[in-house]
C-alpha cells in the first residue's frame, strides 16, 4: 500500500513508516496541484499539515484513497464532506500538539497584558517610555474559554495555576467535566459579558463561522482583551478592528487569520494587537509527535482497519473496537441474507441488539449492517464513512434497538427491513464469539453456519422437497456441505438453508425452481 505525504512532517513519523512491511512511502512535500494530483492518483493513504489542501481536483483524482491523515488538529484544508461521500476516511492528530498550543495562548495572554512587542520596540529604538506601557495583571482576573476540549483544559488549568477565575463555553461538553476541572460552565453571552480575557479554542465550522461577530463583541466588557490561537475565521475580523480601534477592546492577540498571511488586513495598524504567523505547533517537541502520532494511526489503519482519531467515524477505543468487530462481521452477512430477499425500495432499516450484546455501543454494528445491505444495490464502494449520507439519499432511515432479554441465545443481532408493504427480519448470533450463525429468518428458526455458498428456499412443509433437491444437485455434480429447516407454527411452509460446494449455474438453478413443492429458492455467496 502506497502512502504520498504530501507535506513536511517530522523525519521521526517518515522513518516509522519505512519501517513497516508492505508499505511504500512517496514523500513529496510542496508540489503544485497538477503534480499533487498525479502522486496522490495511485495512494491508499495521504498525509498533510496544513499547506496542502486535500479538495477539489486533488481529491478526485485519488481514486484508491482509503485515508487522510492531518498532522494536527484542524483539518478546514480537507473537504471532509466529499471525503466521507467517497467513503475515505478522515483522521487527525487532536491531542499531540495541545499543549504546546496551550502553551502559546498563555504567551500571548502575558505578551498582550504587559505590552511586551511594543515595550521591545520601543527600547531596540533607544526609547525609555515605562509610562507608556502600564500593564495589568492576571491574578484575580476572569478568563473566559470557549471550546473545552484537551487544548481548551490545559490553557484553563494555567490559568487557575496563575490564580484566575476560569469559566468556559462547550455546548458539547458534560457539566461533570466542567466541575472535575475547576471551571465553571456559562452560556456563551454570559462568558462574554464577565470575562476580562477571552480566548478561543474551538474547532472552524459551519457553527462557528463568525462566531464573535460585532453583536458578541458588543457583550464583552470595555477593555477586556480577546485570544485566538485556534483557527482563523472564528472572529469577524472587520468587527474587531472597529472595537479596537473605538477602545472597546483594549486588545486582541492572533496567531490565525481569514486569510494566511494576514497581508492587507487593517488590523495590522493597530498597537494594540499582538500577531504571530499561525505558530500554534511550533515546537520541536510538537512537531515530532504529530509526525509520530499522525504515522502510527495511518499504520494502523491500514493494516488493523482500527480508524484512531478518525474525524467522520464515531470515535470507538481500541478495546471497544476488538470487542465490537465480529458483531459488525455478523452485521455485514446478515446485511447480506436480507439484500436477497428483498424485492423493493427499503424505507427503514431496524438493527436490534439482544442479549449481552445490548451492552455495546450498537451504532458501529448497526452502520455496518447499513453499509453491507447498500453494497449489495450502489455502485459506489460503501463502508463505515459514507454508509448513513448514501442512505438517507436513498430515502433509507436507520434505527438502533437494544434489549437484555434472552431468547436461547446469549446475544442475538436482528436485521428488520421495512418495505412499502411488508417486513423482512433475518437474525444471527456467534458462536464462541467468533463463529457467524444464521439464526432466524421471519418466524422461522434454524441454525445455518454464515460463510461460503448456500441456498435458502421456501417451500411447501412436505415429504420429498429436500429430497428433490439434493437430487438435482447431484446431477449437477455440487456437494452439499450442511442444510438446515426450519418450520414455524401455523405456517404451510417451510424454508432450508443448504451449504453448496459452489454457485450453480443458471441451468441447475432453474432445475430446483421448477421442483412443484418450491415457492421461491436464491443462493447467496459470503
Amino acid at each position: 500500500m502506497k502512502i504520498f505525504i504530501a507535506d513536511k512532517i517530522a523525519i521521526e513519523g517518515i522513518e516509522f513508516l519505512k519501517r513497516i512491511d508492505g508499505l511504500e512511502i512517496d514523500f513529496s512535500p510542496g508540489l503544485d496541484i497538477q503534480d499533487a494530483c498525479n502522486h496522490i492518483q495511485d495512494c491508499d493513504a495521504v498525509i498533510v499539515r496544513s499547506a496542502t489542501s486535500i479538495k477539489g481536483p486533488i481529491l478526485d483524482a485519488a481514486t484508491r484513497l482509503k485515508v487522510i491523515g492531518r498532522a494536527g488538529i484542524g483539518v478546514d484544508n480537507i473537504d471532509v464532506e466529499t471525503a466521507t461521500e467517497k467513503g475515505v476516511v478522515v483522521l487527525n492528530t487532536p491531542d499531540a500538539n495541545a499543549t504546546t498550543t496551550a502553551e502559546l495562548a498563555v504567551a500571548h495572554m502575558m505578551s498582550l497584558c504587559r505590552h511586551l512587542p511594543s515595550a521591545d520596540r520601543s527600547v531596540r529604538g533607544g526609547e525609555w517610555e515605562r509610562s507608556k506601557f502600564l500593564g495589568a495583571e492576571l491574578t484575580g482576573k476572569t478568563l473566559g474559554v470557549i471550546g473545552f476540549g484537551t487544548i481548551g483544559r490545559i490553557f484553563a488549568s494555567r490559568g487557575l495555576g496563575l490564580n484566575m477565575k476560569v469559566i468556559a463555553h462547550d455546548p458539547f461538553v458534560c457539566a461533570d467535566v466542567f466541575a472535575k476541572c475547576g471551571v465553571k460552565s456559562k452560556d456563551l453571552d454570559e462568558l462574554l459579558s464577565q470575562s476580562d480575557i477571552v480566548s478561543l479554542h474551538c474547532p472552524l465550522m459551519e457553527k462557528t463561522q463568525g462566531l464573535i461577530n460585532a453583536e458578541r463583541i458588543a457583550l464583552m466588557k470595555p477593555g477586556s482583551r480577546l485570544l485566538n490561537c485556534a483557527r482563523g475565521g472564528l472572529i469577524d475580523e472587520t468587527a474587531l478592528y472597529q472595537a479596537l480601534q473605538s477602545g472597546h477592546l483594549a486588545g486582541a492577540a492572533l496567531d490565525v487569520y481569514d486569510n494566511e498571511p494576514p497581508k492587507d488586513s487593517p488590523l495590522l495598524q493597530l498597537d494594540n494587537v499582538v500577531f504571530t504567523p499561525h505558530l500554534g505547533a511550533s515546537t520541536e517537541e510538537a512537531q515530532v509527535a504529530v509526525g509520530v502520532e499522525i504515522s502510527k494511526q495511518i499504520a494502523t489503519f491500514l493494516q488493523k482497519g482500527e480508524a484512531i482519531n478518525a474525524i467522520n467515524l464515531p470515535r470507538i477505543s481500541s478495546e471497544n473496537a476488538l470487542k465490537l468487530r465480529p458483531y459488525q462481521e455478523l452485521a455485514d452477512k446478515l446485511s447480506r441474507v436480507l439484500a436477497k430477499m428483498i424485492s423493493g425500495p427499503v424505507s427503514k432499516l431496524e438493527v436490534r441488539l439482544t442479549g449481552k450484546i445490548a451492552g455495546y455501543d450498537s451504532h458501529p454494528i448497526a452502520v455496518s449492517a447499513l453499509a453491507g445491505l447498500l453494497n449489495q444495490y450502489l455502485s459506489v464502494p460503501v463502508n463505515q464513512v459514507n454508509a448513513l449520507k448514501l442512505a438517507h439519499r436513498q430515502g433509507i432511515s436507520l434505527e438502533e434497538a437494544r434489549s437484555e432479554e434472552t431468547h436461547g441465545y446469549v446475544s442475538v443481532l436482528s436485521l428488520k427491513a421495512h418495505l412499502s408493504d411488508t417486513t423482512i427480519t433475518v437474525s444471527g448470533t456467534l458462536f464462541d464469539d467468533r463463529h457467524p450463525r444464521l439464526v432466524k429468518i421471519n418466524r422461522y428458526e434454524l441454525e445455518a453456519p454464515l460463510n461460503g455458498n448456500f441456498l435458502c428456499t421456501r417451500h411447501k412443509d412436505e415429504p420429498g422437497v429436500v429430497g428433490a433437491i439434493g437430487a438435482a444437485l447431484s446431477q449437477a455434480n455440487i456437494n452439499i456441505t450442511n442444510m438446515q429447516v426450519g418450520t414455524a407454527n401455523g405456517l404451510a411452509m417451510a424454508i432450508a438453508v443448504i451449504g453448496i460446494s459452489e454457485l450453480l449455474d443458471d441451468q441447475t438453478l432453474a432445475s430446483i425452481e421448477q421442483i412443484p413443492a418450491i415457492n421461491k429458492v436464491m443462493q447467496i455467496s459470503i
